[in-house]
C-alpha cells in the first residue's frame, strides 16, 4: 500500500477511537447510523448482491458480508482494496474490483444495496457518480449515502487546521494524525438532493448529525460533547441544520 493510502486507512482507524470525545463521538456515531439504516434496507430480506464503493478502512464490509449473499468492494485507489484484502479470508462472499464510480464497468442493474460513504467529497462529478449508481441498482434497490455539508464548522475549521504551520499545533492538540480531508466537492443539503432527484433516486430517508464546536471540542472533554449533542439535538429541525457535520440520505432507484 502507498504512504499516502496507508496514511488515510490508520487515520480513519484513529477517528473511531480518538482520546477527544467529539471527535470520537461525531465518527462513531455516523458509523453506527450507517450500519443500522443498511439493516433497514435489508430487513426485507438479504440482498443478493451488495456494493460499497471506497471502502476506506473497511469498517463496513463484514457489516455488508453479514448481510448480502455476495459483497462487491470497489475503489479507484487499488490500494484501498489492498487494504480490505485482509477481510476476504473472513467473508468468502467478499470480492474486490478497480473502479471508477464516474465510469463504472460494473454491470448494471446487478446490485441491490449500495453504500457510498463519504467518497462524493472526493469526486469532482458526483452527479455522473450518482447516476453510475442509479444505473448499478435493480428497480426498488437502496442507495445509503452520506457525505459532508459544505458549511459546516467542521469543514471550515479544518481547511485552517491543515494550513502549514497550523497543522503542527493541531496535532500536539490531538496527538492524533492530522491530515488534508481531501474534500474538492461538499454539498449543501440543496444540492445533494438535487443531484439525488437528477439521477432518478427517490429520497426515503434523511437526516443530519454531528455538531462541531471549535476550540470548545478541544478543550472542554466530555462537558463540551455533552453540549454539541443537545445543540445537535435543537439545530436538526431548524434553518441551521446546515451547522451540523454529516448528511444521510436513503434512497430507492
Amino acid at each position: 500500500m502507498g504512504a499516502a493510502a496507508g496514511e488515510l486507512v490508520e487515520l480513519q482507524n484513529t477517528l473511531y477511537r480518538s482520546r477527544n470525545p467529539t471527535r470520537r463521538w461525531l465518527h462513531t456515531s455516523r458509523r453506527d447510523w450507517i450500519i443500522e439504516a443498511l439493516r433497514r434496507a435489508s430487513s426485507a430480506g438479504p440482498p443478493q448482491r451488495a456494493l460499497e464503493i471506497g471502502p476506506g478502512s473497511g469498517v463496513y464490509l463484514p457489516v455488508l458480508a453479514g448481510l448480502a449473499r455476495q459483497v462487491v468492494a470497489s475503489d479507484v485507489e487499488p490500494a484501498f482494496l489492498d487494504h480490505a484484502e485482509a477481510l476476504r479470508g473472513e467473508h468468502p462472499n467478499l470480492s474486490l474490483v478497480a473502479d471508477d464510480i464516474t465510469a463504472t464497468a460494473l454491470e448494471p442493474g446487478s446490485f441491490d444495496l449500495i453504500l457510498c460513504s463519504e467518497v462524493v467529497e472526493h469526486i469532482r462529478d458526483s452527479p455522473a457518480a450518482l447516476r453510475s449508481m442509479h444505473r448499478l441498482l435493480r428497480p426498488g434497490g437502496a442507495l445509503v449515502l452520506s457525505t459532508p455539508q459544505r458549511w459546516s464548522p467542521l469543514e471550515l475549521s479544518a481547511r485552517v487546521a491543515t494550513l502549514p504551520g497550523v497543522v503542527r499545533l493541531a496535532r500536539l492538540v490531538y496527538r492524533e494524525a492530522i491530515l488534508p480531508l481531501g474534500h474538492i466537492n461538499l454539498l449543501t443539503g440543496r444540492q445533494a438532493r438535487a443531484q439525488l432527484d437528477e439521477a432518478g433516486f427517490t429520497v426515503a430517508e434523511h437526516h443530519l448529525s454531528g455538531l462541531y464546536l471549535p476550540i470548545l471540542a478541544e478543550a472542554g472533554g466530555r462537558r463540551a460533547l455533552a453540549l454539541e449533542r443537545r445543540l445537535e439535538a435543537r439545530l436538526r429541525p431548524s434553518r441551521l441544520s446546515g451547522l451540523l457535520w454529516t448528511q444521510y440520505f436513503v434512497a430507492r432507484a
